[in-house]
């Protein structure tokens, strides 16, 4: 099997890559973040209390499948793709990510999406958690200050407003803090995996030297 785990801090541009080169290669995208987000949708629509939360994420049904190779996640029988983008779903799943339970339950559903397709994974502890056998891993990374002047543009074409570069810069090296020191899977490269800082490449030369790193490993 084709395994390439893609881990790195937020806008580092791991996840346009991995969707890229998925592509290029013919292989499935796997978005661990959508995952995060339907159990998030899941709790939030159920509303439990605090001491029934454990048992309702542990009962949920959560499971994946390639439509037109597309990745749907569905919860208990509902496709919740349409529905997982929106600001509460999205503050949610920042929080509950952190939960034991939730993690506990997405790992073995990566781990099986990738015993069953040729996969690209992206997050923040694929290589050292979810896929530590994985055939090919990279972390990918970028200068601070790089990532936000990328996420200020992605901002401003999306909304049409003009973005604080140097807020946004702040709010990304304290979220690499708060990811590379928490508890649980915190963000971090995997010894045997391969470093890729972005800071002067563009996403065709990121693209092109992920596949050419996962055919040199797969052959």
């Amino acid at each position: 099997m084709m395994t390439i785990a893609m881990d790195g801090p937020a806008g580092a541009g791991k996840s346009t890559a991995a969707k890229l080169a998925a592509k290029e290669l013919g292989i499935h995208y796997v978005d661990t973040g959508a995952m995060y987000r339907a159990i998030a949708y899941g709790i939030l629509k159920a509303a439990p209390d605090e001491e029934a939360l454990d048992d309702l994420v542990r009962g949920m049904d959560v499971r994946v499948e390639y439509i037109d190779n597309e990745q749907h996640v569905y919860v208990d029988g509902e496709d919740v793709m349409g529905v997982i983008r929106t600001p509460e779903v999205s503050a949610a799943a920042s929080r509950y990510a952190a939960l034991p339970v939730v993690r506990e339950k997405l790992l073995g559903v990566q781990r099986t999406i990738a015993e069953e397709y040729d996969v690209v994974m992206d997050g923040r502890d694929i290589g050292t958690v979810v896929l530590p056998h994985a055939e090919t891993k990279i972390f990918i990374t970028a200068d601070p200050a790089e990532r936000a002047r990328r996420r200020a543009l992605e901002l401003e074409m999306r909304t049409g407003e003009k973005q604080d570069v140097d807020a946004i810069e702040r709010e990304i090296r304290e979220r690499d803090y708060r990811d590379s020191h928490r508890e649980i899977a915190p963000l971090k490269q995997a010894d045997d995996a391969i470093l890729l800082d972005t800071t002067h490449m563009s996403i065709e030369e990121v693209v092109a030297e992920v596949c050419r790193l996962a055919k040199e490993h797969h052959a």
